[in-house]
């Protein structure tokens, strides 16, 4: 995936059966066999993964997956590791989400440890980050996301932060029907970018692809998307409809 071009992904989160993805790609796919203006990223449930690789198999749609373990293998019931998603055709996964954060325990350290077995196997980690709605109106959403930030991503070295995507999604925008406005968004971004900057050098600060997440729809992802800092979206419920996901993926 190229950094030069913006990444539009979806989350399918706990939605669909294998069927029912085959039938998504079917309608998608002719949707956006001509939109070479960007990367497109579908992560389904893990049993999904299967029959959305051979689904896309031949197009310009990439496969991840929505969370991985730190270790290789082991004996963690209910996980599933990096080296498991690349052998089964995913090209991504996400880490960190905010729903992986409120509701499973995760944590920055966490999600460093899960990056870096990401990138140990050849995958794009897209790492999330974002705060909640009381953060928001207490004034603390520079310093939430320096600590998410500091914590979760900064340990990176410069090679391994040359080789991750940055997700953020105000917590207080997932499946709200909440969006940040552009103008929001882009502060944060800009924020984020500045945190890479001090750390890693203007020129890695520069090609670092950030993505907003957090309630993108058909109607306001154009609004989102003329923000010189937004470089694509990872996008919720609006990606579970061919249609939807096609009209913003051709903004």
């Amino acid at each position: 995936m190229s950094r030069s071009k913006p990444l539009m992904a979806g989350n399918w989160k706990m939605y669909k059966t294998p069927e029912e993805s085959a039938r998504f790609f079917e309608a998608f796919l002719p949707l956006v066999e001509q939109s070479t203006h960007c990367d497109i990223l579908i992560c389904p449930p893990f049993v999904d993964i299967p029959a959305a690789v051979t689904a896309a198999r031949g197009s310009r749609v990439a496969i991840g997956g929505q969370n991985l373990h730190w270790k290789n293998e082991g004996a963690f019931t209910g996980e599933v590791s990096a080296p498991i998603l690349k052998a089964a055709g995913c090209a991504a996964v996400i880490i960190g989400h905010s729903e992986r954060r409120q509701y499973f325990g995760e944590t920055d350290a966490t999600v460093l440890d899960r990056t870096r077995a990401a990138l140990d196997a050849g995958l794009l980690p897209i790492v999330c980050v974002g705060e909640r709605l009381e953060e928001r109106e207490a004034g603390k959403t520079e310093e939430v996301l320096a600590t998410q930030f500091r914590e979760g991503i900064a340990p990176l070295s410069p090679e391994q932060f040359a080789r991750i995507t940055i997700a953020y999604e105000p917590v207080w925008a997932i499946g709200t029907g909440k969006v940040a406005t552009p103008q929001q968004a882009a502060d944060a971004h800009r924020f984020l970018r500045e945190q890479a900057r001090a750390k890693y050098g203007q020129e890695a600060a520069a090609n670092l692809r950030i993505l907003y997440g957090g309630s993108v729809k058909p109607d306001n992802i154009k609004g989102l998307m003329a923000q010189p800092e937004l470089n694509g979206v990872l996008v919720g419920g609006a990606s579970l409809k061919p249609e939807d996901f096609a009209l913003i993926v051709n903004y």
